[in-house]
């Protein structure tokens, strides 16, 4: 049910650059303390969605509430109750850590004081405490991240929006990025992320749209579109540069349903195993073989004919 004080409601939201059409006609729905995705390929409309959210973007049609608020007339009472990490860091290098948190609370008419202590506060939860005096030039991808999610808190937001918050980052800076939103989750903050890493979706989100070409394909839980759309397991098996779509007869009847991509052949399967073997006994010995579970990646596959990374 939607409440008027959710932190979003969108009906039929469009937006348009001249002709362009970067958002069409979407309905979304977040409620309180959701962690709530955005989920496609660059240019889906993901961005866009996010700038209209976050007031800084006007709706070209349709129906927008923050809060119950309309974006046009409330915009400043929103963005005072919302946190932003965009995709791009946009901290002052020159500045150290701390006096970019401290300048950033002073916007939201913390004392100096109380947005010295918040930013303490913020710095030890990202684990930055020990850089608090450093400059943000020389900290690692991972850090600054962390930087900008703890400046996005200092207002103690009632909404965070995340736009694309692990692109760029190692794999061990990304863990301990989710890990620092997983605990704002736990502490019950509504948060709003866009990506388009799979793996990044499945962890953080409740519940998620995936976007195509500025509409939405598919909505629900990741576990749920996985066994809504596609089989339990995937069988990736390689022939061959040249060879694999050439493959795709002789394993007719294997699985639920094959895919042939350029570098591959993907089998669904209720069984990766069993299909292995069906494989092997019909004499179809492929180069290399990799047996793993289904993926928010498959269900874009299956839906738009292309993979999330194109």
């Amino acid at each position: 049910m939607v409440g008027a004080q959710d932190p979003v409601v969108a009906r039929q939201l469009v937006k348009k650059f001249d002709d362009f059409v970067a958002v069409d006609q979407i309905d979304v729905h977040v409620a309180p303390g959701e962690a709530f995705g955005f989920l496609g390929p660059n240019g889906a409309g993901k961005t866009s969605t996010m700038r209209m959210i976050g007031c800084i973007s006007p709706v070209s049609s349709g129906e927008l509430r923050i809060f119950g608020l309309d974006p046009e007339a409330d915009g400043r009472k929103i963005r005072a109750r919302m946190g932003v990490v965009p995709q791009l860091d946009q901290l002052d290098n020159e500045l150290t850590v701390m006096e970019n948190l401290v300048i950033y609370g002073r916007y939201f008419d913390l004392s100096r004081r109380d947005a010295r202590a918040k930013a303490a506060e913020l710095l030890d939860f990202v684990q930055l405490t020990e850089r608090a005096d450093s400059k943000v030039e020389p900290l690692s991808g991972g850090q600054q991240r962390r930087v900008s999610i703890a400046r996005s808190l200092i207002n103690d937001p009632d909404l965070l929006l995340l736009d694309e918050p692990t692109t760029g980052l190692d794999p061990q800076a990304r863990h301990v990025l989710w890990d620092r939103l997983y605990m704002l989750k736990e502490r019950g903050a509504t948060q709003i992320i866009t990506t388009h890493f799979m793996d990044e979706a499945e962890q953080l989100c409740d519940r998620l749209v995936v976007m195509d070409a500025g509409k939405i394909v598919a909505e629900g839980s990741p576990q749920g579109l996985i066994a809504e759309h596609v089989r339990r397991e995937v069988l990736e098996v390689r022939f061959g540069h040249g060879r694999n779509e050439e493959q795709v007869e002789k394993l007719d009847g294997i699985g639920g349903r094959i895919e042939a991509l350029p570098d591959r052949l993907l089998i669904y399967a209720d069984d990766g195993e069993a299909a292995l073997s069906e494989l092997h006994r019909r004499e179809v010995v492929p180069e290399s073989s990799l047996i793993r579970r289904s993926s928010l990646e498959d269900v874009f596959l299956k839906l738009t004919g292309r993979t999330l990374v194109e």
